[in-house]
């Protein structure tokens, strides 16, 4: 079933996130329904926040960028099918040399901005079967893992741009928090005036 996607302004984008158990109700449906809301907006990464939910989960599938023909060799076999499933991550650290890269979100349709992180996440998670890993990305996939991860911390991507670019947006991110935008998946306004 495809879930609508929370908008920018919605306060359960920025609560940290609950850990899980597998008794918690309904998680395989959960997280069919992630992967299906995902996909359907042509995402590459999904976290329970962004359909409502303050729990510790995410989910990533970077196939769609092993495309990228600016990538080496190496980097495109590492990002093609990789699909996973995050419960109770912890990043547990961050390191390399930090490097920018122009990142979008489903919340936050249509704003699209150069954000900066490490090159390198080491993380601590469970998968859909409660089985515990510890383990490193880089590149690509780490970026896409910490800004996943930063939902289930109640971070946004524009958290971590300059005051100015966050002026700038000021009125666009307002607008999206209304429902003043365009976009072809289901979506969740939390400032949408009634009677509209």
């Amino acid at each position: 079933m495809i879930l609508p996607i929370v908008a920018y302004g919605d306060p359960v984008l920025r609560k940290a996130g609950k850990n899980i158990d597998k008794d918690y109700p309904e998680l395989t449906t959960l997280i069919s329904n992630m992967w299906e809301t995902m996909y359907n907006a042509n995402g590459v990464g999904l976290a329970a926040p962004q359909i409502g939910l303050p729990i510790r989960l995410f989910l990533v599938d970077t196939t769609p960028f092993s495309e990228d023909e600016d990538l080496n060799e190496e980097e495109q076999k590492a990002l093609n099918g990789f699909k996973k499933v995050f419960i109770n991550a912890k990043i547990t650290d961050e390191t390399g040399k930090e490097w920018p890269f122009n990142e979008g979100c489903l919340s936050i349709p249509d704003v699209r901005e150069d954000v900066v992180r490490k090159e390198t996440v080491h993380i601590t998670y469970q998968d859909e079967n409660f089985k515990e890993h510890l383990e490193t990305y880089e590149g690509l996939l780490a970026r896409v893992i910490q800004h996943e991860y930063d939902h289930i911390e109640g971070v946004l991507f524009t958290d971590k741009l300059s005051s100015l670019k966050k002026r700038l947006l000021k009125g666009r991110l307002a607008n999206i928090s209304k429902g003043k935008i365009r976009v072809d998946y289901r979506m969740k306004f939390p400032n949408i005036k009634k009677g509209r």
